[in-house]
């Protein structure tokens, strides 16, 4: 079964991941494209954040996506017939796919080896409906990537309640860095990992408002409550380390953190 989506599904949570997706899309997403008519499985599309990209850097793909949340389904469905395209959405685990072997050219997912419990079963999983030649490309974060100024140790501490929430939910919020031996364990065939950093300073207010702002410190903010439940940070120490994440925003502010994109190839055996 999949893990329980750490960041909860409520409506600041799909604000952030809409923000997030708008903000890093030409960063993320670049160099993923796939034909026309080209079968694509897009693996735990949540709300459809990342649904959007795909369907504009790939006009004509025959695209399914799948999650283990209806709601969040409907509400991806919603934005798809926005934009006037045809998806194919279904309810499903990716630890009990409901396709036969070999059903897709291409698999995309984002976001989602981070809150599973064993991501080499559930990328094998997804190997098994990709067809010989076909692409597996995987995008994750690795909160052990933050960097900023002015540096607060209030702010790292409150990164890491995050941290040891997600790994007691049974999740990795530092998975970017093992996307290489997880995808070789996995059984593709030579990955190839790139880094895709985000750099904010003064000069980037868009970055610092869509990123630093809305996405990086609205998560951490999210788990203050069972932070404080948990005796993982006391009120005071946490809310200062949100509002020290707020500060690296101003002019003389600068955040840095490192995403990384992972295309593994699934040769013939």
């Amino acid at each position: 079964m999949t893990r329980p989506y750490v960041h909860g599904y409520d409506a600041a949570e799909m604000r952030r991941l809409l923000d997030q997706a708008a903000t890093l899309a030409d960063l993320l997403h670049f160099g993923t494209h796939y034909p026309p008519g080209a079968e694509v499985l897009e693996a735990g599309c949540g709300v459809g954040a990342q649904t959007e990209a795909l369907l504009r850097n790939s006009p004509g793909v025959r695209l399914t996506c799948i999650d283990v949340s209806r709601d969040s389904l409907e509400k991806a469905q919603q934005r798809a017939e926005e934009m006037g395209c045809a998806v194919n959405f279904q309810v499903a685990d990716i630890f009990d796919l409901p396709f036969a072997e070999a059903s897709f050219d291409h698999v995309f997912l984002c976001f989602v080896l981070e809150h599973g419990g064993d991501p080499v079963k559930a990328l094998r999983a997804l190997k098994k409906v990709l067809r010989p030649g076909g692409t597996l490309t995987v995008i994750e974060g690795d909160h052990g990537s933050a960097h900023f100024w002015p540096d607060s140790a209030h702010a790292r501490r409150a990164i890491q309640c995050q941290i040891a929430l997600q790994r007691q939910a049974g999740g990795d919020a530092r998975i970017g860095r093992r996307l290489y031996p997880l995808l070789t364990q996995a059984g593709f065939s030579a990955p190839e990992v790139t880094p895709r950093m985000v750099y904010v300073d003064g000069s980037k207010p868009r970055l610092a408002d869509g990123f630093t702002r809305n996405t990086f410190a609205a998560m951490i903010e999210g788990v203050r409550a069972r932070a404080i439940a948990t005796g993982l940070a006391s009120a005071a120490d946490f809310d200062q380390g949100v509002a020290d994440l707020h500060r690296t925003t101003e002019r003389d502010g600068v955040f840095c953190y490192t995403f990384f994109k992972a295309v593994g190839v699934n040769t013939a055996e």
